[in-house]
This record gives structure tokens, C-alpha cells and sequence, in this order.
């Protein structure tokens, strides 16, 4: 509510002593601006703030804006006063208004909502920041799993290489089968910002072991072969925008190459 305001010239004895500023006071009564200092003189009320469910008793001075009332809340509530909307008498008050030119006094109750864009947005901020943990829990799940199945596959290689057991052609297998599950459920993550980050790595870190579960096939299946006779085996993933490889590599070739021999 905008309360009239006007100026009148006071003179005394034919001098001229000043203005004074008037403003229009609920019931048509015309009073004497008061000015910022002037509320540090005001007796001081109880008022009743209800919010929700909870009830604030809120000792201000009389002469106080809704503006004051708010920055007061904001101690008790948590809501900035630009997120406060203070109604009295089921109107909406400004802040410039005083409480007891709109007739606030001792006991008198005010009801305070949160502004309804200040609540969506933080709405929208928890939902992210939801969504934010699920993912870093998410990615943390595969990561176990992928701990566990990256011993398994240093350990397949290193008794490979050192001959101490044959390939299990179905224990590798297996373990691409495992791998690729893996990599399945990081393709589901929807992540954003730090986690995005955590997903990506992880998917890289299970193509890795899939790659050296290729070329262990490939040592199985041509034991003896060395130099020009080599076979070479290359798995290309398919990277899209979110970092996360296809399940199916796109291209899977093999290059063998052999000098022949010619006799007489």
C-alpha cells in the first residue's frame, strides 16, 4: 500500500522555518512524515509470524517497516528477505510500509510465505543436486565391480605371459561378457559436471581391459607368431557426446602376413 505524501512551507513570525513532508495514515488522518531515525523512539510490540507449520514471536519496534520485519526473519527462517512475502489482514505489505501505519500492534499476527519463483528454483536446484549424487553413487557401484574384474584380468595375464597356465578361452570370455556389462549400466548414467567426469573415466578403464582381453585371444590363438607374422588385433569404440563407448566395437580386423619360402 503507497501511502500520499505532500510538503508544506511552515512560517513563524514571518519567517520561513522549512518544510515538513505529510503522509496520509489509514482512516484519512493526516500526519508528519516521520523520518529513519525517528522509529528508534517507537515502543516496541510482539508480533506473531506464522510460516507453515512453525510460529515465530518476533519482538520489533512499532514504528518498524516490513521491510525491518523481514531482515529479522530471515535469522529465524533462513529465507532471504527477497524470497519473504509478508501478509497482514490478508493483504500483501510492502517493504517501505510501517507496521503500525497499517495498523500492526501487540499481539497482532502476520502470516509469511516463501515467493513462489524462490521456491521453484530451489526445488529445481535440489533435484539437481540429487541427481548429481545419484550418479557419483551409480558410477561408484560399477567402479567396485570393475575393481574386482580388473584383478582378474591382471592376474590372467601375468600367469599368461609367464606360462604358468594355458588360456581359458571361456574364462576370457567371460570376463569380456562381465566387462561389457559394465560398460552397459556406466551407458545408463545420466551424469552432469564432476560426475560426468568420473563416468567417462571409468568407461575408458573397461575398454582398457577388454583391449588387453583381445590381445591375450590373439597371443592364444597364434602362440608362436613374431615379427612380419604377428597377428594384430585392434578394437575401435565408438565415443559419443556423453564419453560412454558403444557395447559393440565397430570395427574388429586382423592383419597376417607371411614370408613364403621357395625351394628348387
Amino acid at each position: 500500500m503507497k501511502r500520499s505524501t505532500t510538503s508544506k512551507r511552515v512560517v513563524s513570525n514571518g519567517v520561513i522555518k522549512g518544510e515538513i513532508d505529510w503522509e496520509l495514515r489509514p482512516g484519512g488522518m493526516l500526519v508528519q512524515k516521520r523520518n529513519a531515525g525517528d522509529a528508534a523512539s517507537g515502543p516496541m510490540i510482539k508480533i506473531k509470524v506464522s510460516y507453515g507449520s512453525y510460529h515465530h514471536d518476533i519482538t520489533i519496534l512499532s514504528q518498524a517497516t516490513f521491510g525491518d520485519l523481514k531482515r529479522v526473519l530471515a535469522n529465524e527462517t533462513g529465507l532471504e528477505p527477497k524470497e519473504q512475502r509478508l501478509l497482514f489482514r490478508g493483504k500483501e505489505k510492502d517493504d517501505e510500509e510501517c507496521l503500525d501505519m497499517v495498523g500492526v500492534k501487540d499481539m497482532s499476527k502476520v502470516v509469511l510465505l516463501e515467493d513462489p519463483a524462490s521456491k521453484e528454483r530451489k526445488l529445481q536446484e535440489m533435484m539437481r543436486n540429487q541427481n548429481i549424487q545419484n550418479a557419483y553413487e551409480a558410477v561408484a557401484k560399477v567402479r567396485a565391480e570393475v575393481d574386482k574384474l580388473s584383478e582378474k584380468v591382471v592376474a590372467l595375464e601375468t600367469m599368461v605371459h609367464g606360462g604358468t597356465k594355458k588360456m581359458d578361452e571361456k574364462e576370457l570370455a567371460v570376463l569380456t561378457e562381465l566387462l561389457m556389462m559394465q560398460l552397459l549400466k556406466l551407458d545408463t548414467i545420466e551424469a552432469d559436471g564432476e560426475a560426468k567426469v568420473q563416468r567417462r573415466i571409468e568407461v575408458r578403464r573397461v575398454q582398457g581391459l577388454v583391449d588387453t582381453l583381445d590381445n591375450l585371444k590373439a597371443k592364444h590363438s597364434n602362440p608362436f607368431s613374431s615379427g612380419s607374422n604377428a597377428v594384430s588385433v585392434t578394437t575401435k569404440w565408438e565415443t559419443f557426446e556423453s564419453g560412454v563407448g558403444s557395447l559393440t566395437p565397430l570395427q574388429s580386423s586382423a592383419r597376417i602376413t607371411q614370408d613364403w619360402e621357395v625351394f628348387d
